[in-house]
């Protein structure tokens, strides 16, 4: 895919992103109230009306494009590129009036992901990504903090308790006692926070491929690293690690312990 491509398509993006944002932000503090689907995740209006507007802006834009999202599915396309939408990453924080839910878009080309957007809308920050093109944060360049030290670095994760249910309390513990600080930002809010320097790490125990595609060009080009915990690179993850580059190897020893 030529570069001017990649940035057509990531300029598209960045603006549905805020366009749903905005939808989104029409439920939130409004006291809607969540059904739980079959893997007992919260979902709202919000989410499905986000969603099903992003797919009809796709489909209107690139009617042979592909599409798949948290909420309906895929929709198969013949253009060898696909959407992967994620429209409230943190329904957690969305439904108990928090501000640190994002709508995230990642734009997958063959197997690679060429761009993606982390738009969080009740902060008004938006973080994007093209491949090539560097990160920018509101506009202005991204890049990762140059912490070198594990010791010395913030590692950012969802609590102890989503690591004790999948059964990862140790490497839970391993990474409170090796870091030099730890705070429970979570959600691609907190890779937001690793893409633009303001921590260093964040660790997940769970992942699914709209969790991971718009968040790992946004890393990367900005100078960090996303991989599994086994360092292992792709938007199909199942755990993550995304660190500034510098301390990854370091991190992922500590989770082998």
């Amino acid at each position: 895919m030529e570069h001017r491509d990649r940035l057509n398509l990531l300029e598209f993006a960045v603006e549905i992103a805020h366009h749903a944002g905005r939808l989104t932000l029409g439920y939130f503090l409004r006291g809607v109230t969540a059904d739980r689907k079959s893997d007992d995740s919260p979902v709202t209006i919000a989410d499905r009306q986000a969603e099903q507007f992003l797919r009809e802006r796709i489909a209107a834009q690139f009617p042979d494009h592909g599409i798949v999202g948290e909420e309906f599915g895929e929709t198969r396309g013949s253009a060898g590129i696909r959407w992967i939408l994620d429209p409230i990453d943190g329904t957690f924080s969305f439904i108990h009036g928090v501000p640190l839910y994002s709508v995230l878009i990642g734009v997958e080309a063959g197997d690679e992901i060429v761009a993606g957007v982390v738009h969080i809308p009740a902060l008004a920050e938006t973080i994007w990504a093209a491949r090539g093109d560097g990160c920018r944060w509101n506009g202005r360049r991204a890049r990762v903090s140059e912490t070198a030290s594990v010791a010395d670095a913030v590692v950012l994760t969802g609590g102890g308790r989503g690591f004790a249910r999948n059964g990862r309390s140790a490497e839970f513990e391993r990474l409170i006692r090796a870091f030099g600080d730890h705070r429970s930002w979570c959600d691609a809010y907190g890779y937001a926070l690793v893409a633009t320097g303001r921590a260093d790490a964040i660790v997940d125990p769970k992942m699914s491929i709209w969790d991971v595609a718009a968040l790992l060009p946004c890393i990367e080009e900005a100078g960090g690293r996303v991989t599994d915990w086994a360092g292992g690179r792709s938007h199909r993850i199942d755990t993550a690690v995304a660190t500034n580059g510098r301390i990854h190897d370091e991190v992922l020893a500590l989770l082998r312990g």
